[in-house]
């Protein structure tokens, strides 16, 4: 067994200086959010088979996508990394994937969780235990997580950046939005293209209503785009600044090019399209064939019951495209996920399956079902993952489905609460006038 380390002097098990430089690199990208780390690991493992880490890398690359398809690759890298040696840092990366193989999120975060306690340095599992606190919505654990840390890190090592990114997505996520926006611009002054870091700075000025800031923000660095694995989720930010402010010709324009005009098949960019696009169905803006494209890639892969979150966005595409068939056929997958087990099942029980409800419920025109639906789970709705910005769209779903319904009392009362909670929102004023003309 042979012993290199890396850069911030954790030991790295079966590496040589050449495949340790190329694992690094990976990581780098991966901090990054751009170019192909899985190329730069799967030359690390071609140069050292028995390069633990490189292969534990491998395997949090295919499973933190949520892609159906990235389960058996995840279990390949952990079966060839089984029966090496390790340290227990390493080990206990291979507990974690093992774990999240196996659908159990909550003790796989766990588990990260004491492997960045003993070894804070370690960039890479502190990068993966920030993505299963956000596949989670544990808020909390998304900025608490990064601040144990942050002491034993400072602005000369490698990847520092990363750091300030995750935190200030954590702050934001826990309502500290002046510290958040001042640690992601830092983080973005470090590292030009940290996609994360520009990201976080992007929900601090969602959240607050500043879209002619955010539009500004993404507009100042275009170093989130080009070999980006993470810019469509970045666009589909600057989109929500122009619909936030009824630009909807411009909102097009990004989905037609940037968002979807490659029409990805890569579900987390498939979440941004459906997303995207039932926020213009709210406010009954034509869509054309849009819903079509983003339902015909969501086909293959929706009834695998992989990640309650992924489902209500495959319904959103359905339903938009008028597919009433395809969105119960993601319910029955649904219930095959709760028969197997594991913490989607319990994703998917508690949120999951009244969000999909509620959902084929709107496209039915059954609007107080849908207020009967999101009502009980909108404020335990970060059970199934995603962050406030994401999940915005459960209560712009419910207060237009209560404007719908032709119940003035329901209507004002939720639209008085967006109003409260965003104040100086065009969107929140539209939501007032149309209840209260609904009342009058």
């Amino acid at each position: 067994m042979t012993f290199v380390t890396d850069s911030l002097g954790l030991a790295l098990t079966g590496a040589t200086e050449t495949s340790a430089a190329r694992y690094e690199a990976a990581v780098r990208l991966l901090q990054c959010y751009r170019g192909d780390p899985v190329a730069e690991v799967d030359a690390a493992i071609e140069e050292s088979p028995d390069f633990v880490m490189a292969h534990a890398l491998k395997a949090w690359l295919h499973l933190l996508g949520t892609e159906p398809g990235g389960l058996p690759v995840a279990r390949s890298a952990l079966d060839a990394a089984g029966t090496l040696k390790a340290t227990e840092r390493e080990k206990g990366h291979l507990a974690a994937i093992g774990h999240l193989v196996d659908g159990r999120w909550h003790a796989a975060s766990r588990v990260m969780e004491d492997v960045t306690i003993a070894a804070p340095r370690d960039a890479l599992g502190l990068l993966v235990g920030h993505q299963i606190d956000f596949f989670t919505g544990h808020s909390r654990m998304l900025r608490d997580r990064i601040a144990r840390a942050l002491p034993h890190w400072d602005a000369a090592m490698p990847g520092y950046h990363s750091l300030l990114g995750m935190h200030a997505f954590g702050l934001e996520e826990t309502g500290d939005y002046a510290r958040a926006e001042a640690e992601g611009r830092r983080g973005v002054d470090l590292e030009r293209h940290d996609g994360w870091s520009q990201h976080a700075v992007a929900h601090v000025l969602e959240m607050q209503n500043r879209s002619a800031d955010g539009i500004a923000w993404m507009r100042s660095n275009d170093g989130w785009t080009g070999d980006s694995f993470f810019q469509v989720h970045n666009w589909w930010h600057l989109a929500l600044y122009h619909l936030e402010r009824g630009e909807t010709d411009a909102v097009l324009a990004l989905f037609d090019r940037e968002i979807y005009g490659a029409r990805s098949g890569v579900v987390l960019d498939m979440v941004d399209a459906s997303a995207l696009l039932w926020r213009l169905h709210l406010r009954g803006i034509d869509l054309g064939d849009r819903w079509s494209a983003v339902a015909d890639n969501w086909a293959p892969i929706a009834t695998s019951g992989t990640y309650a979150f992924n489902d209500a966005h495959a319904v959103m595409a359905f339903v938009g495209a008028g597919r009433r068939d395809a969105a119960l056929a993601v319910l029955a997958g649904q219930e095959d996920a709760k028969a197997r087990g594991g913490d989607n099942a319990d994703f998917i029980a508690k949120v999951g399956e009244p969000v999909v409800r509620a959902l084929i419920a709107f496209g039915d025109g059954d609007y107080r079902r849908v207020v009967a639906l999101l009502r009980p789970v909108r404020s335990i709705a970060a059970t199934f993952g995603g962050s406030h910005a994401q999940r915005d769209v459960l209560d712009l779903t419910l207060i237009e489905a209560a404007i719908r319904s032709g119940e003035p009392e329901m209507a004002m009362a939720f639209a008085a609460e967006r109003a409260e909670r965003r104040h100086d929102s065009p969107l929140s004023e539209l939501f007032v006038r149309r209840a209260r003309a609904l009342a009058a």
